[in-house]
């Protein structure tokens, strides 16, 4: 499913929290959806799935609104952190409910992540952890294989191994039923691996909307002998360094010419997209 933003706003009385937003997002890929406590993300996810009337702007899936209109949003598919499967009873009545509205539903698969998360279906969802609640709202989003689907930090409360499950499933269906995928967490290293391409907002507004492999290398470590990394590094943005001894390591964001690092006899290497994203929404937060 293909998504054209224009100018979108939403807001929630004086407060904007979407402010003069365009975007495309092609179908057929993995997006990561970033940004900091307060950045939107939440509201551009609910406008998406129709759950919240815009303020201003447009918002299309595949050319047709979104909002209020029931034929594009049994297609999009939101699985939010709070969990819209808590309060529908069993794991059987969420499996049977999500079956109902999702003309997509893979009863089949759904099966296989009930047994690869090692869910009860009899088990009444409130009555769960919120790591088993987490793993409900994965199964529902996964085997809904909608269009558009979305996990708004949905799987958090998983532990490490289940997370990583939820991952290894989310990529092999992905490959085996392409469509159009967001990520919205804060788990940036954990999930970065995934994302063909990363969508940052800061305070309502776009900063950038990248292929993930371009994004990453706008930034760089350099690694040397102090002196010469700081005289190479002098008019390069400088997101941090650290030092042990006489050798000093400087992450540096922007084109960096690595030929010319090496003939300083310096060493260059990748930064994590963490970093990035840090320095592109302000810097460390106070």
């Amino acid at each position: 499913m293909r998504i054209d933003i224009d100018n979108l706003k939403v807001a929630y009385g004086e407060t904007v929290a979407i402010d003069s937003l365009s975007l495309r997002l092609d179908t057929g890929k993995i997006y990561g959806l970033l940004g900091r406590n307060g950045a939107g993300k939440t509201s551009l996810l609910s406008v998406l799935a129709g759950f919240r009337r815009h303020s201003g702007g447009t918002v299309l899936a595949d050319d047709s609104p979104i909002f209020e209109n029931w034929l594009t949003t049994r297609e999009i598919s939101l699985i939010r952190d709070a969990g819209e499967t808590v309060n529908l009873g069993t794991v059987e009545d969420a499996l049977y409910f999500a079956e109902d509205v999702r003309p997509r539903w893979d009863a089949a698969y759904a099966q296989e992540l009930i047994d690869l998360f090692k869910l009860d279906r009899k088990k009444n969802v409130k009555s769960m952890s919120k790591g088993q609640r987490s793993a409900v709202g994965v199964v529902v989003g996964l085997a809904s294989r909608a269009p558009l689907t979305m996990f708004d930090e949905s799987y958090l409360g998983m532990d490490a191994p289940s997370r990583q499950a939820f991952y290894d499933a989310l990529l092999a269906d992905f490959m085996a039923h392409p469509r159009t995928i967001i990520l919205s967490t804060h788990l940036i290293e954990e999930v970065s691996s995934l994302f063909e391409e990363v969508v940052i907002i800061d305070k309502g507004r776009l900063v950038v909307h990248s292929p993930a492999d371009e994004l990453l290398a706008m930034g760089s470590a350099v690694t040397g002998p102090a002196e010469q990394v700081e005289e190479f590094t002098r008019d390069l943005t400088v997101l941090g360094s650290k030092q042990l001894g006489p050798t000093r390591s400087v992450m540096v964001y922007g084109p960096l010419d690595h030929a010319e690092a090496r003939k300083a006899g310096l060493e260059t290497g990748p930064i994590a997209m963490q970093e990035l994203f840090i320095h592109l929404t302000g810097g460390p937060a106070s």
